[in-house]
């Protein structure tokens, strides 16, 4: 009797995942913020433009998204998380812990990190190593590593002006300042006598650094404030607000379309968003969704995407990832690795 028991009441939890989740049309997203103005685009044509509702879609930055994401399989948990990096091997194999072992890869388009002020300033060019001496926790100072002193960008070089470093940047959670902490902070510092050829990427915690969250409209907003002040965001954030902020060239390179798409930008990063495919059959708009935003009338040369700071892949690989969405391709741990 008791198995009998356990037997319906199993059966029950499964069906009412499915008449909960069908009751939900409404797709669920979670993540990036860099992506999040694109995600958002594409939520809002879909919606326009299907018999869906519009998807509701949270920036909980790359890697809140992938954790909540990776929480399991069930109408509590996101269909799609989008990321400003590729997904870690520690959180694809969280994921299959707990049950997610059906994703697929799209990769959308690339991004550069930019490194931005308010225009009411001159434009100050910036080396990596520049920006690692302005915000590792330690720095080499005659040989020895010891707590960053510097509080000035004129202390780190006279050629920088005499403004008291502060940097609005994002916080430990967010794709954004992983991709910072690898192109920036690791290829500095590798190149460091003092730092034995290991990659260093603390950010200092002293005030220099300030943790500005996951939205990145309201660092732009902080830089209208304090125009002594830098921040730290993605490319398409700077193109839209190209008024009132102004980049940095980073190792004389220009955050621009061309060098980002190029690789030349030395700060350049892909954007991407994975999808649960164990939902397809009990949410419906996901694969709809999906295939929409790797259309070519969303991400393409001449795409919707484009106009608000996408930078596009080039048309082969745009083409292997549609087609990876299209079959609900299964990504593996060795794709990763």
């Amino acid at each position: 009797m008791n198995r009998i028991l356990k037997t319906t009441a199993i059966a029950a939890a499964v069906m009412g995942f499915a008449t909960a989740a069908q009751a939900r049309d409404q797709l669920r997203i979670v993540g990036s913020s860099t992506v999040y103005p694109f995600a958002s685009y594409v939520a809002e044509e879909f919606g326009a433009t299907t018999d869906y509702p519009t998807p509701v879609i949270e920036s909980t930055g790359s890697g809140g998204g992938l954790r909540l994401f990776c929480n399991g399989v069930g109408d509590d948990t996101p269909d799609i998380t989008n990321a400003s990096r590729r997904i870690k091997v520690s959180e694809f194999e969280r994921c299959a812990e707990n049950g997610v072992t059906d994703i697929t890869e799209a990769m959308v388009g690339y991004d550069g990190i930019a490194f931005a002020q308010s225009s009411a300033n001159d434009a100050m060019p910036v080396t990596r190593e520049q920006l690692f001496m302005a915000l590792a926790a330690q720095v080499p100072v005659d040989g020895e590593l010891v707590d960053n002193p510097y509080t000035k960008w004129s202390e780190i070089d006279a050629s920088l002006p005499d403004r008291e470093i502060a940097v609005y940047g994002p916080p430990t959670t967010s794709g954004t300042r992983d991709a910072f902490e690898e192109l920036v902070m690791e290829a500095a510092s590798e190149d460091m006598d003092a730092y034995g050829g290991e990659a260093y990427t603390d950010i200092r915690a002293d005030g220099p650094y300030i943790d500005a969250g996951e939205n990145d409209n309201l660092i732009v907003k902080r830089l209208s404030e304090n125009t002594d002040a830098f921040g730290i965001f993605g490319y398409s954030f700077l193109e839209e607000n190209g008024d009132t902020l102004i980049g940095s060239s980073i190792d004389g390179v220009e955050p621009t379309p061309e060098a980002i798409g190029s690789g030349e930008y030395p700060v350049s990063r892909s954007l991407f968003f994975y999808v649960k495919n164990q939902h397809a059959d009990d949410v419906p708009a996901m694969a709809a969704y999906a295939n929409m935003f790797m259309s070519e009338q969303m991400i393409g040369d001449l795409g919707y995407l484009k106009g608000i700071g996408l930078i596009p892949a080039p048309e082969d690989v745009r083409a292997e990832y549609r087609e990876q969405v299209a079959n609900h391709k299964t990504l593996e741990l060795s794709d990763i690795k």
